[in-house]
């Protein structure tokens, strides 16, 4: 583990200065996963669970509603992919940390996250004592990023005009590219994503177009590889 992470992990409970809790709203589509997280924050000295949203249009909703201090966000969230709710949160609060909390590994969707507006990237294989210290660090308005994520960001420049296709993709495509690789029927993430079956082959057709790839067969072929297959996806 690098210097960083260990660093973030001995930081103490409370941060000096700290006299209001921080009260954070849990993004994530998994009951037991809210739970999980709701009572981590209610167990510590500085941090509360403000509340709870289980699916893209809850996010926004209690976004309007109330000031938070930290959003915890999951990727995978039903009605709105967490690439496309990072930018609808950063319209309406510009100034909200968000902490993505994915059980996506870092190579595929990290560097998309945080050049959206996230202050941090973590997957959900990490420990309680580093999330805690991941959504301190956030809130406190800096950035939380693990050695690998800094060497992708490095590696990834804003603008490549000789990027990989998949690169070239909008955060909504990549979103349907990384489901259909994982074999996931159209049907299946028209209603994961709350989109017409119609809209969603059209953006299969403009992914393939912009990959310049002849069909699913070849998508799949592409995303093993470079590595991009999603084993958490079934």
């Amino acid at each position: 583990m690098n210097a960083l992470l260990l660093g973030l992990m001995n930081e103490r409970n409370k941060p000096a200065g700290a006299d209001v809790k921080v009260e954070v709203l849990v993004a994530d589509e998994h009951p037991v996963i809210r739970l999980g997280l709701k009572t981590l924050l209610n167990e510590s000295d500085d941090m509360s669970c403000g509340g709870e949203a289980a699916d893209g249009h809850q996010t926004l909703e209690s976004i309007r509603q109330r000031e938070w201090g930290l959003v915890v966000l999951d990727l995978c969230m039903p009605g709105r992919s967490g690439l496309e709710l990072i930018k609808l949160i950063k319209v309406e609060r510009p100034r909200l940390p968000i902490l993505i909390f994915s059980a996506h590994r870092e190579e595929l969707y990290a560097v998309r996250a945080i050049r959206t507006g996230a202050s941090g990237y973590l997957t959900k294989r990490a420990d309680g004592n580093l999330l805690l210290s991941a959504m301190r660090r956030v809130a406190s308005g800096r950035l939380f990023v693990s050695q690998k994520v800094t060497e992708l960001l490095a590696t990834h420049p804003v603008q490549d005009t000789e990027s990989l296709p998949h690169t070239r993709l909008t955060d909504r495509e990549y979103s349907i590219f990384s489901r259909i690789v994982s074999g996931a029927k159209l049907t299946d993430i028209a209603d994961e994503l709350s989109l017409s079956i119609k809209t969603v082959s059209t953006h299969k057709s403009h992914i393939l177009d912009k990959m310049t790839l002849g069909g699913q067969v070849e998508l799949v072929h592409y995303a093993i590889e470079h590595k991009l297959l999603d084993a958490t996806r079934g």
